[in-house]
């Protein structure tokens, strides 16, 4: 999963001849306004959630488009930014959201893109950052049931991270497991030295950036991956970045100012 967005497949959703919002492209928009300081007040807030709330199936899960689309658990995720970045949760329904996030937890306890399919560390982060941003980690799986997907994570170490058992490690699972780590209160317990060894061995020394691997080419998203990457391990001059949202915490807290000013004059 090194990406949250996949090409557009045909569901069963109504054809629509106009050019629609993607649920990622929302999400990561809304995350740049925040990172860019803006206050959002041009952004058609109740048009989102109403969108989103089109999106979301039956099963709890929600489709990218509203023509239909792959659903899985990367939309759940990026539904959760957003309401969360609107400061407004009825852009969906989180009973059935959560509902989707458990039934998803696979037999070796890492979590799936959908109920029945295989582990993995994106979905992983997906599932255990919304919980997050619901507030409703602690409330939705049992302490055991958490060690036992911390150790699910923990183990996908070997010097950087992979994203399932028998892979290779690659740059932007540092983050993604990493980050989901940071969550559940345990990135302590792995080796930042290890970690951070490889993501500097994927750096291109002619062009810059990193790659997925060492000695292959940089791309964009695994420079970014990387840097969160080793903001996580506290890489000296790199600004924080917040686990479940992903954005900086400079920007997170800008965030959070905007949303005090937002209630308060609903008051």
């Amino acid at each position: 999963m090194c990406n949250l967005v996949s090409p557009h497949v045909q569901g069963p959703g109504t054809p629509h001849p106009y050019d629609s919002g993607h649920v990622a492209m929302t999400y990561t928009g809304l995350a740049c306004l925040i990172i860019l300081g803006d206050d959002l007040s041009r952004v058609n807030k109740e048009a989102c959630l109403a969108g989103l709330k089109a999106l979301q199936l039956e099963d709890g899960s929600f489709y990218a488009v509203p023509e239909g689309s792959e659903n899985d658990m990367r939309f759940v995720y990026c539904a959760a930014c957003i309401c969360y970045m609107l400061d407004d949760w009825s852009g969906m329904d989180c009973t059935k959201a959560i509902d989707y996030i458990r039934r998803s937890m696979s037999y070796d306890n890492g979590i799936g893109q959908g109920a029945g399919l295989e582990s993995h560390g994106g979905s992983t982060f997906c599932a255990i950052a919304t919980l997050c941003l619901m507030g409703k980690l602690e409330e939705m799986f049992s302490e055991r049931e958490l060690n036992r997907i911390r150790r699910w994570c923990i183990l996908r170490q070997q010097n950087g991270f992979h994203g399932r058992p028998n892979k290779p490690v690659d740059t932007c699972y540092s983050f993604w497991v990493g980050a989901t780590l940071e969550l559940l209160d345990v990135f302590q317990y792995t080796d930042f030295e290890k970690n951070r060894n490889y993501i500097m061995s994927t750096q291109d020394s002619l062009v810059g950036g990193f790659a997925k691997w060492p000695d292959s080419h940089p791309d964009p998203l695994h420079t970014y991956f990387g840097i969160c990457g080793l903001s996580l391990i506290g890489e000296p001059s790199l600004l924080k970045v917040h686990p479940a949202l992903n954005v900086s915490y400079r920007a997170f807290e800008c965030m959070q100012q905007l949303h005090r000013t937002w209630r308060e004059s609903c008051t």
